[in-house]
């Protein structure tokens, strides 16, 4: 039977029988994509389709269209590529895996070799870029995920877990069973956008025995070092919302005084902006990075179309407040501009320009004088910008005339934290070119005495009605921060009680709270069921409900697939709110007008 349900604002939700019927459905939707499609999600039993928000009615009864074809009409699709894996099997978890069996290290790397009686096939991809799960391990070999995870698996791993195997594409926490090592990149950046990832969906797999010396170098990982956290779980079924950036082809900086960058993690003094670099000579056309606050990234729109390789799709935490500052200074919609948290950034123009700043700083000045928020303002050749730390909320955007020049990778100069895609975090001596993604003019500030409206008289100080203005935006903060939501599809895997708790719970956000998501601390929720799903597609604002039963918010660099229940996903409004939370703030799920997920 197939199912074809909305999924917040810009998805469906297709259930299929089974996965064949999802990789059918999925090559028909990639051979043929309906207008507005730019998204589709392979999963365990599901394709999440993401597209046009407005047109959504048309493309969605196409997908179902498709759907039911695909089921009716069987495979359909032209023959899976096999994808041959040279392995040197000499994993640091082999002699174990081997005892914990009741097997010869031998049987066990000929059975990993066979596989079962259909072979591997790539089921789909997730947790991070180029990571496939592969399923068609020989039941002989289902062995549960290590109790405690390495801090630290090299890339090439290759691994099993429940009824799974894989290969780790770039090095990251993991608590699966490596039983050797390959040398093939599994994701690589710079082959284009169709190819970064080896691996795709429907694809075959054969490991092949080789010799180490057939294979570039890949370190062997210490044994049983503990961790934190983990890679993904040992099915499709529990793949956790991962905390933490796992590197892959990441883009580094434009340092004017280090071209190489140092790994922004360190937290020394130069990579947290202490040192402002005010030595870094003036260059025309661009802006020095003199300080950086606690964070700043480049953003823009993000990378869609690849969440089935596990890219998300990234960009700007606010998608509304990205546009709404690059229409202030004539940019494209989804032009490069800088996203900072808490303040702190200090940056200075080498040549005349126009910037705008929105979001949270309510405190910014030019060479001292003061700069209104959420209106274009001009800048001189050599002038300062130094943003202060706001009273409350948590982001700001800085629109430069142009946007900011930096290099792309996989079409976006976004920074993902949960892939390590994009440029790196800013440091003190970046230089930014100025870009040239112009669509229109400046627009012009709001007259003082238009800004206030009629019952309220214009507040007096030299900022004038640009400082009514910020108090419009920027109102006294709320004892309780309301989130807009719809119910989510599985809402039903919450028992009564936990939905009762769901809308009525007051939470606070937790300090391990990033871009990949926003987690809530407070009484749990309580599940209808013990069991978990089989994984499939997320969405920004997706709000999932974790084995503790603490909900977890999912932000731009959300991973793409996961197995716990999405019982409710924010709206627009609900995820704009969400990018501004602190630790410790206070919310409130609200149900939003309109239905479950319409």
């Amino acid at each position: 039977m197939t199912t074809v349900q909305p999924y917040g604002d810009d998805a469906v939700l297709v259930e299929v029988a089974d996965l064949a019927a999802v990789h059918a459905l999925d090559a028909r939707l990639r051979a043929d994509p309906p207008r507005g499609v730019v998204d589709v999600v392979p999963a365990a039993r599901t394709v999440l389709v993401r597209g046009e928000p407005r047109s959504r009615a048309r493309w969605a009864a196409e997908v179902a269209a498709l759907a039911h074809d695909a089921q009716d009409a069987g495979p359909g699709r032209a023959p899976a590529r096999t994808v041959e894996v040279p392995t040197v099997y000499d994993g640091a978890d082999l002699d174990d895996v081997a005892r914990t069996l009741g097997l010869t290290v031998d049987d066990v790397v000929a059975r990993h070799l066979a596989g079962g009686p259909g072979g591997y096939r790539v089921a789909f991809g997730g947790f991070m870029p180029g990571f496939a799960y592969v399923t068609g391990l020989d039941p002989v070999l289902h062995v549960p995920r290590l109790a405690r995870p390495r801090t630290r698996v090299p890339a090439g791993s290759v691994a099993v877990a429940g009824d799974l195997t894989a290969v780790y594409p770039a090095p990251t926490p993991g608590g699966w069973r490596l039983l050797g090592r390959t040398d093939l990149a599994l994701f690589d950046a710079s082959r284009g956008a169709a190819d970064a990832a080896l691996l795709r969906a429907g694809d075959r797999v054969r490991f092949v025995r080789t010799a180490p010396a057939a294979l570039t170098a890949v370190p062997r990982p210490p044994a049983g070092a503990p961790a934190a956290a983990g890679p993904p779980a040992p099915s499709p079924s529990s793949s956790a919302p991962p905390a933490a950036a796992a590197p892959a082809a990441a883009t580094t900086g434009r340092r004017a005084c280090d071209p190489a960058h140092d790994d922004p993690a360190r937290g020394d003094d130069h990579a947290r902006g202490d040192d402002p670099a005010r030595d870094v000579p003036l260059l025309p056309l661009a802006l020095t990075v003199l300080a950086t606050g606690p964070l700043t990234l480049v953003q823009d729109a993000g990378r869609p179309g690849l969440a089935a390789v596990g890219v998300p799709r990234s960009g700007a935490a606010d998608p509304a407040a990205l546009a709404r500052a690059n229409r202030l200074v004539g940019n494209a919609r989804d032009a490069a501009v800088l996203e900072t948290v808490l303040g702190g950034l200090v940056v200075r123009f080498g040549a005349a320009t126009a910037f705008a700043l929105v979001g949270a700083v309510d405190d910014a000045d030019l060479d001292g004088a003061p700069v209104p928020v959420g209106v274009a303002v001009r800048a001189p050749g050599g002038a300062t910008l130094t943003l202060h730390a706001p009273a409350r909320g948590l982001r700001t955007w800085l629109a430069v005339r142009g946007g900011v020049d930096v290099p792309g990778v996989l079409g976006s100069r976004s920074r993902d934290v949960l892939s390590g895609l994009g440029p790196a975090p800013l440091r003190a001596g970046d230089v930014l070119a100025y870009g040239t993604a112009y669509d229109g003019l400046p627009e012009p500030p709001v007259p003082p005495d238009l800004a206030a409206p009629p019952d309220r008289p214009v507040p007096p100080g030299p900022r004038g009605g640009a400082a009514h203005a910020r108090d419009a935006v920027h109102p006294g903060p709320p004892a309780v921060v309301h989130l807009p939501a719809v119910e989510g599809l599985r809402l039903a895997h919450l028992d009564a009680a936990g939905r009762v708790r769901l809308w009525s719970t007051v939470w606070e956000v937790s300090p391990d709270s990033n871009r990949v998501a926003v987690r809530l601390t407070g009484p749990a929720l309580t599940r209808a069921a013990a069991g978990e799903l089989p994984s499939e597609g997320l969405v920004a604002g997706a709000v999932q409900v974790p084995h503790d039963g603490r909900p977890v918010l999912f932000g731009p660099d959300h991973p793409v697939t996961g197995g716990y229940p999405v019982v409710a996903v924010l709206t627009p409004d609900g995820r704009a709110r969400a990018a501004q939370l602190r630790p410790g703030d206070r919310v409130r799920l609200v149900r939003a007008p309109g239905g479950a997920s319409a």
